[in-house]
């Protein structure tokens, strides 16, 4: 019996594998890790449909490119980790899992990848345990029989030209840099490790960012263009799940409207209907790409009124929050106008202040400019959803390299501005350009201010960065050193530019005669609305940068905005605490003072005989005030 196992065991190492999808294998054999999913155990297609054709078009032999551009919380990682066990299992390939930076990958390898390979059984001993010795399973590499498993990072260039690939899985696309190292585009090289397979596999997912620059969205262009399409419980008309059909003003819940037959159904019904749902391509003339698009109101994991109730919150925070709203949930690129603004649109954001300070102001920031003949500066306030208020833009005239105009400076600086119920406040936050021609002047002035958040920083252009990196002290003065993305900034700073209506994001100017001095004049105007965004193609690739709007306008009200925008950043306030701490200051500041007690001359008292001395008692009066001891200039959190 046992001679008779064994030679059925040799027997099948020569049978071709199964004739299986890559959804048949997942629903076959794999096994979701509890720490990875709120649904643990047997993994299940149906649970969201949608997913079936785009992993089985990852298996079909006629297609060798699959593009999946959707919102999140669809389940894309899932899709991924299915594709890479059915190579592991049924095809052994060599796999390159291509991820935007070293921390996403590391985190994909320990959480998601190493629990699935531990817990599904038909995975554990094609993959050897990390623990073994010369295993061949380290965090970013994992050796199997007929393939290997390599998880690299877009901004390494050697990972990228090591080995060919015959399965390329590309992890959101749309956040890889436009260069890796000296290389040129991560995308391009990650494609051409594939070139010496005729069976090669590439899926690209991501959800999309701006419409100027989303590789995923060109990608997409390229391919059949597929929406997932679900049919209308009335008449049965199958139709994608589409934000302008969705009602939810003045109703009890959210409901959709069908395209045809006008009928309205909520949600409970509409997703009644997924089983029955299919991917209706606009483009079936494309046979050998495949692209599919959905967004998050198909997911079995998120609820419309939560979708729509995150809307509302973005739609309160500006532009740049709807743009985040736009790309996770309706997983499209947004067209992004910054730069469409006028400077007559702008000057009409200008408004009489109740004081030098308006009350919706907690936090002062202020942002420097370095020239060769002066210093511009800029002292913005912020309040509530980085509501902004210009409270003060001044020039300060002389020559950098003199110690005169740093006296200034400093004098301007250490000053307190004033709100109308004669509470004061000082800056938070200060940021000064320190990459023109006197940038050891900066760094001696900057040094010893540290601890009144002074810092020196350095503008980099390049998209994607954050809006502040973590300091460095690696320079001459050893000052800590903060470097500033201005794209990003100049991304969200002119979103905000363009909020219309007073709340979060909005910026204020003041206006009046009284408030003339300043500086918010139609010459500042026109220099913050000095550039605008463009989107150039560099070493191959689409990429966002700023370029003047016309020649013979000076920026410096632009950066010194952006500056003042990356102190608040950089401060990073909590915005409700300080608004509690003001409220209290201004209670504080409304009780009166007690009167002092009037203390009347003490009548001597006739002398009669019977009259008996009673010992004098000294009476001790208690001043009593109001403890200035709560206010704090500048807040420091």
């Amino acid at each position: 019996m046992t001679n008779n196992n064994s030679r059925a065991q040799k027997n099948n190492l020569w049978l071709p594998p199964p004739d299986l999808t890559v959804s048949e294998w997942a629903d076959n054999f794999r096994r979701i890790p509890p720490e990875a999913s709120a649904e643990p155990g047997v993994w299940r297609t149906s649970r969201a449909e949608y997913q079936r054709e785009i992993m089985n078009a990852v298996s079909d032999p006629l297609i060798e490119r699959v593009v999946v551009m959707t919102a999140a919380q669809v389940g894309k990682t899932e899709i991924l980790l299915n594709v890479i066990g059915y190579f592991i299992d049924q095809e052994p390939s060599p796999i390159l899992v291509l991820n935007p930076t070293l921390n996403m990958g590391q985190s994909f390898s320990k959480d998601r990848l190493a629990p699935m390979i531990r817990d599904t059984p038909v995975l554990q001993g094609k993959v050897k345990d990390p623990r073994s010795r010369d295993s061949g399973n380290t965090l970013m590499h994992k050796k199997f029989t007929g393939g290997h498993i390599t998880i690299a990072a877009t901004n390494s260039p050697v990972s990228l030209a090591a080995r060919p690939i015959r399965v390329l899985l590309c992890d959101e696309v749309d956040r890889y840099p436009p260069s890796s190292g000296k290389e040129g585009d991560p995308l391009t090289l990650a494609i051409k490790r594939t070139q010496n397979f005729w069976n090669r596999r590439i899926l690209m997912v991501s959800t999309p960012t701006l419409l100027q620059s989303s590789n995923i969205y060109k990608e997409f262009l390229l391919s059949s263009q597929e929406e997932w399409c679900v049919p209308c419980p009335t008449c049965g008309e199958y139709q994608p799940y589409s934000w302008d059909q969705i009602l939810y003003k003045d109703l009890p819940e959210p409901v959709m409207k069908c395209v045809k037959c006008g009928a309205v159904h909520n949600e409970v019904e509409w997703k009644a209907g997924q089983e029955d749902g299919e991917w209706i391509a606009s483009k079936p003339e494309v046979t050998k790409i495949r692209g599919f698009h959905m967004n998050a109101f198909a997911s079995p994991w998120a609820t419309w009124r939560g979708l729509i109730e995150d809307y509302q919150r973005a739609f309160k925070n500006g532009e740049e929050a709807i743009k985040g709203w736009w790309n996770t949930v309706l997983g499209l690129p947004y067209e992004n106008t910054s730069g469409a603004i006028e400077v007559e649109a702008l000057e009409s954001h200008r408004e009489k202040y109740n004081a030098e300070l308006p009350d919706g102001v907690l936090v002062l920031t202020c942002g420097i400019d370095t020239q060769d003949n002066r210093l511009e500066c800029e002292v913005v306030g912020w309040g509530i959803g980085y509501e902004s208020w210009g409270i003060e833009y001044r020039i300060f005239y002389g020559d950098p390299g003199q110690n005169d105009i740093w006296q200034a400076l400093d004098d301007f600086l250490s000053k307190t501005w004033t709100y109308a119920n004669g509470d004061k406040l000082g800056l938070s936050c200060v940021c000064i350009d320190s990459a023109g021609h006197f940038t050891d002047e900066v760094y001696k002035f900057c040094k010893p201010r540290v601890r009144r958040n002074i810092f020196p920083i350095v503008g980099r252009g390049r998209e994607g960065m954050p809006s502040v990196s973590k300091p460095t002290r690696n320079n001459r003065r050893h000052v800590t050193l903060f470097t500033l993305g201005v794209t990003t900034i100049k991304g969200v700073l002119f979103s905000r530019l363009k909020v219309e209506n007073r709340g979060a994001g909005f910026c204020h100017f003041p206006l009046d005669a009284k408030n003339a001095h300043r500086g918010y004049d139609s010459v500042y105007f026109k220099g913050l609305l000095s550039e605008r965004m463009e989107v150039k193609r560099v070493r191959g690739r689409d990429t966002i940068t700023w370029v003047p709007r016309a020649e013979g306008i000076r920026n410096e009200p632009l950066d010194t905005r952006v500056y003042a925008t990356g102190a608040i950043e950089l401060f990073n306030p909590n915005f409700e605490a300080h608004k509690r701490r003001r409220s209290k200051r201004t209670e504080n500041l409304q009780i009166p003072k007690l009167k002092q007690p009037v203390i009347q001359e003490k009548q001597p008292e006739a002398k009669t005989p019977e009259a008996k001395k009673v010992p004098e008692v000294k009476k001790t009066i208690t001043k009593r005030g109001i403890s200035s001891g709560f206010m704090r200039r500048g807040l420091r959190i």
